[in-house]
């Protein structure tokens, strides 16, 4: 044992030493300011360019860290830092982790990284993607009746599930915790009895067991089983990941720990989609959806964490859990790390926020019960009820002042899920999770009359189907088109992401997403007539989706593709008997995300991506009208500029998951200071990240330097 030890020691000596001369041999380090931690990272090979210089600090009111890339020449500069001790380490692909260094703002400090000694401790760092990839895919002969997997089960099916509309749609896999077996549910039980077990833990386990076991006949099992038992023979990824390069060496990361560690976030809010420089230096808002009613606050100057309770309009009313929500009330099963305990207890069931010009936020928030009020149905002398009543809506509308925290309850008739202002005079709120309606909340109204049901509206989904360019009479969604007539469609699963588009006014949505065919769907408040367009191959599925300013709608598709839809490119009618969803497939385009993708597939990536964001007002600073995912597999966010994929990874903590992000111009004279974007982790079981059982959602602000080393 000694003599091993003694190796060791000699051994990493040796490397230090090799290290600083290789400092010595290349750059010199980077000039820093008094807030500023600054060097040269090397190891025996020399400088190491692209590598993550990670300081983090308990010092603060919450948890804080900062994270820069180092440049081609290993130097890096992490700037702005607040006062206070910090922990600095390394950490890159090829590396493992370096030994924390204690280190303040205002000193140079070289690092020596780590090579990893084996690719197996280099594969501990990789983005989950690159294990995920490793899940094996039932062959396209195994559908269609021929084995257990039930007959009208497709293998696209079977991929939406293990991708971004089932699994990966709320939460990460092939992190180190999903890709292991805790031993709760693997002793004395077989590989596939124990994910059966696993998928039963939680609040969440009455949903994942329905999805797989009821859907797909228990057989996925058995392909999870098969991924984590070759994993834990010692099988290691078939690709690896490429260290950060051209601009992606920029970025600048911050985040700050929020919440509790038993409550996820959905989401957060920093700004007013249409004017980013709302709010600036403000407080960002979370969404805890179905966690909690307690809304976490951060104030990013002060690093300071408050909570603001959401209420209800009947404290009695039932929890925003079970029939109707996509959580239940109690655990199906046990949990390997909370046991039996009951972690969710939402009534206000906040999904997401939108800021006003004004600088309050609107909310997709429960305010009641379920059943709806009387104004909404059958027999009512609500216009939008006397043409299409509406029975039951499991969330509503919210609105919260924050300079006086006060919170207005906005009943409305439809369901809600995401919201976002249109750009009219009335500052229309457009609302997805509506069903099979388009539904609007006209804010102007209701803040001139406080009724929330004068100032509400909704309508069916009418194909023009007639070509006539008016909304008519109209056949219903089970019945053959009719010459004379219209057509109502309900778009599947309803609308799922919402986008205004500031061209023409018309609304979009992303719709076909849990159920009936993927695609875009434009609703015009003018006319009341829709059109739907559907995602053609080679991409399938879709989930969120937005609009940037010349009124191109973007989405995160199944397939692995981010997919954007002109309509400008149409050749053919918009409207008329043959314009129900296929009539324009030059409109679409496809960009492959980036990473491995499943094998037996021919070219695809396994990349699970949940929302897609533009931003149309350059708050990162890539520029105007850059389409940005969700990278839920590859630990961050992608940007696609020129025809190329960027990667925005946030390195620490790993197992970075988001559901969504926003962007503020803090100062737009403030350059790559005053500008970035504003994500938090969305995964609804922070305790699968690194730091496991205790580790808290996070807040994540991405800035992009012009170079490395900007301060």
């Amino acid at each position: 044992m000694r003599s091993i030890t003694l190796r060791w020691v000699t051994g990493a000596a040796v490397a230090v030493f090799a290290a600083a001369c290789a400092m010595q041999r290349g750059a010199e380090s980077p000039v820093i300011g008094a807030a500023d931690i600054g060097g040269v990272v090397a190891s025996s090979a020399g400088p190491e360019a692209g590598v993550w210089v990670i300081a983090e600090t308990t010092d603060l009111p919450t948890k804080y860290a900062k994270m820069v890339v180092t440049d081609e020449r290993g130097r890096y500069v992490i700037p702005g830092l607040p006062k206070a001790s910090y922990s600095v380490w390394v950490r890159g692909y090829g590396l493992v982790d370096s030994p924390k260094v204690r280190a303040e703002p205002g000193r140079s400090l070289n690092l020596t990284a780590v090579p990893a000694p084996s690719e197996a401790a280099a594969a501990q760092y990789y983005p989950a993607i690159y294990w995920y990839s490793m899940l094996q895919i039932p062959p396209a002969s195994d559908f269609g009746g021929k084995t257990r997997i039930p007959k009208e089960r497709t293998q696209t099916d079977w991929l939406k599930q293990v991708k971004n509309i089932g699994c990966i749609g709320c939460h990460q896999l092939g992190q180190a915790s999903t890709r292991t077996i805790p031993e709760m549910f693997a002793k004395g039980h077989t590989s596939e009895e124990a994910w059966v077990r696993r998928l039963q833990a939680g609040q969440s386990g009455e949903q994942m067991t329905n999805q797989l076991a009821g859907n797909f006949a228990a057989v996925p099992y058995k392909y999870y089983a098969d991924w984590t038992d070759r994993i834990a023979k010692g099988e290691l990824p078939f690709a690896k990941p490429q260290r950060p390069q051209g601009v992606e060496r920029n970025v600048v990361v911050t985040s700050w720990e929020w919440s509790t560690e038993k409550h996820y976030l959905h989401d957060l809010i920093a700004s007013d989609r249409r004017n980013p420089t709302v709010n600036a230096y403000g407080p960002v808002y979370g969404s805890p959806e179905y966690s909690t009613d307690n809304m976490p606050i951060l104030d990013p100057r002060s690093a300071k964490v408050t909570t603001f309770r959401m209420p209800v309009a009947d404290p009695k009313m039932p929890e925003a859990l079970g029939p109707g929500h996509a959580a239940s009330v109690r655990p199906l099963g046990p949990s390997a790390y909370w046991g039996e305990e009951k972690l969710w207890d939402t009534r206000a069931n906040n999904h997401n926020a939108m800021f006003d010009k004004r600088g309050r936020l609107w909310l997709a928030a429960t305010v009641r019960d379920r059943p709806n009020p009387a104004f909404c149905k059958k027999g009512s002398e609500h216009p939008s009820a006397k043409a299409f009543p509406l029975e039951m809506s499991s969330r509503q509308v919210a609105m919260l002042d924050p300079k006086t925290m006060k919170y207005t309850f906005i009943d409305t008739c439809f369901g809600t899920h995401h919201p976002q202002f249109g750009y009219d005079p009335d500052d229309t709120l457009w609302l997805s999770g509506t069903g099979p309606v388009a539904g609007w909340v006209n804010t102007r109204v209701f803040e001139q009359t406080g009724d929330a049901a004068r100032a509400q509206g909704w309508s069916p989904f009418i194909l023009d189907t007639n070509g006539n360019g008016r909304r008519d009479e109209y056949v219903e969604p089970n019945q053959a088109i009719d010459a004379a007539k219209d057509k109502r469609i309900v778009p599947g699963s309803g609308p799922y992401a919402v986008m205004p588009s500031p061209v023409d006014g018309s609304i979009w949505y992303t719709v076909g997403v849990f159920a009936g065919q993927a695609g875009f769907l434009r609703f015009d408040p003018k006319t009341q007539l829709s059109e739907v367009f559907h995602v053609p191959a080679p991409a399938f599925g879709i989930r969120g989706g937005d609009i940037d300013k010349n009124g191109v709608a973007w989405g995160s598709a199944s397939s692995g593709h981010l997919v954007s839809f002109d309509r400008r490119k149409c050749k053919g009618p918009l409207n008329g008997p043959k314009a129900t969803g296929d009539h324009c497939p030059e409109g679409w385009a496809f960009y492959q995300y980036p990473g491995p993708g499943f094998r037996g597939l021919g070219d695809n990536s396994a990349e699970s991506s949940y929302y897609t964001w533009v931003d149309q007002h350059n708050t990162l600073g890539l520029g105007e009208d850059i389409p940005m995912s969700t990278a839920n597999l590859n630990d961050g966010f992608v940007a696609l500029k020129d025809g190329k994929m960027i990667l925005l990874r946030i390195p620490y903590p790993l197992g970075f998951y988001a559901k969504g992000f926003d962007g503020r111009i803090d100062d737009p004279n403030a350059g790559w200071k005053g500008r970035g974007l504003w994500s938090t982790s969305g995964d609804r079981t922070p305790w699968l990240m690194e730091g496991g059982k205790g580790a808290k959602p996070r807040v994540v602000h991405i800035q992009l330097r012009p170079d490395p080393l900007a301060r």
